[in-house]
């Protein structure tokens, strides 16, 4: 068993490397033969990682070229465990050794560090980093391509940052073509401006800020899952608290729910088309851990990040003394939008893998 550093039961992914190592990279086990697939698919993905306006990011900016080791043959997968991995060059250690004692609050620098007897590489937080979102991603890549041989389509975008969200929901179409336009990630393109200055605002307090992610599958079949604990919803929720700073993850109405009468909330079926479908998604696409045909939608709320300039009270672990903390170098105001890509990622490595596992994917691919 590969301590907690990997998911998915068919469709397997293990991701490593840490913040400042030499590499973050991942192994993506059980990919059915014969999907095409180059560097160019997985760098795709990659590039929509980093946002591409420094006002409201990290100083740091990787490259992020990838590089497949094995798995693929004259251009398609073999059904072989396929490696891709990113070299990590643009760190500055540096920046950490001050720090080393100090454990950032609401950073996972303390419990990491008695978990691992301080053994645990603390250098940009290391395995609990945002940068090992990278390897999810380059899962994620070869998982939506899979999906796409199946009309399966993931979108994941930015529904609020701060106190500063959108109203309302736009069409799936305007969400496909508006979400990347913004460089945080909303497909509402005169709220990502507010959201944009939100951050802006916020950086020039040296402080931070979160929001909420969301994102929705489109076309899943029916009946795709393994209840009770292999559930849908279960393993969707699993991978998404796998996604650094992810705090809270709803379905559908979710929280909301709790509010309503059954006559409110429940989802009344209707034929569409020939087909049997519901008039509302209150329920977000499952029921009883099952996809039942409608929108799978997720919510997912990211904590602002810890990493502040404000001063924060801490303890010097060396001393055993309180202290105060005031964290420098770069780091990023608000993580949402590098989140977003991410959160699609987790997503569709879950359903890639509970497709094959329920057989509506075949081990093997033909040609189309």
């Amino acid at each position: 068993m590969l301590a907690g550093n990997s998911i998915g039961k068919e469709f397997t992914v293990t991701s490593f490397g840490e913040s400042h190592g030499k590499v973050v990279g991942v192994v993506v086990d059980g990919c059915p033969a014969g999907l095409p697939l180059s560097e160019e698919d997985i760098q795709v993905e990659l590039d929509r990682r980093i946002p591409a306006q420094p006002k409201i990011v990290s100083g740091r900016v990787e490259k992020d070229i990838a590089k497949i080791l094995s798995g693929v043959f004259n251009g398609y997968t073999t059904g072989a465990p396929i490696v891709i991995m990113v070299e990590n060059k643009e760190t500055r250690s540096s920046d950490y050794e001050a720090i080393k004692d100090l454990p950032r609050p609401s950073h996972s620098d303390y419990p990491a560090r008695i978990k691992y007897g301080g053994f645990n590489d603390y250098r940009g937080g290391g395995r609990f980093s945002g940068r090992v979102t990278v390897a999810l991603i380059m899962a994620g890549a070869i998982a939506k391509k899979l999906l796409s041989r199946f009309d399966v389509d993931v979108l994941a975008y930015t529904r609020a940052i701060g106190k500063v969200q959108m109203e309302g929901q736009l069409s799936f179409e305007e969400i496909r073509k508006n979400r990347y336009k913004a460089a945080t990630r909303c497909p509402d393109l005169a709220c990502a401006e507010r959201m944009e200055q939100a951050i802006v605002d916020i950086r020039k307090e040296g402080d931070s800020l979160g929001g909420v992610v969301e994102c929705v599958a489109l076309n899943m079949p029916v009946g795709v899952g393994e209840p009770l604990f292999d559930s849908l919803d279960a393993d969707l929720a699993k991978a998404l608290f796998g996604v650094p700073a992810v705090k809270a993850v709803e379905f559908g109405l979710g929280f909301s729910l709790a509010e309503l009468k059954g006559s409110e909330s429940n989802d009344p079926y209707i034929l569409q088309s020939g087909r049997v479908a519901t008039s509302t998604d209150n329920a977000g696409g499952i029921l009883g851990g099952l996809s039942n045909g409608m929108p799978i939608m997720v919510r997912v709320a990211i904590k602002p990040t810890p990493s502040i300039a404000k001063e924060q009270k801490t303890v010097n672990l060396s001393t055993m003394e309180e202290a105060i903390l005031s964290v420098k170098g770069r780091h990023d105001p608000c993580v949402v939008p590098k989140a977003v890509p991410a959160i699609e990622a987790a997503v569709a490595i879950t359903l890639a893998d509970h497709m094959i596992r329920s057989g509506v994917i075949p081990r093997v691919l033909k040609e189309q």
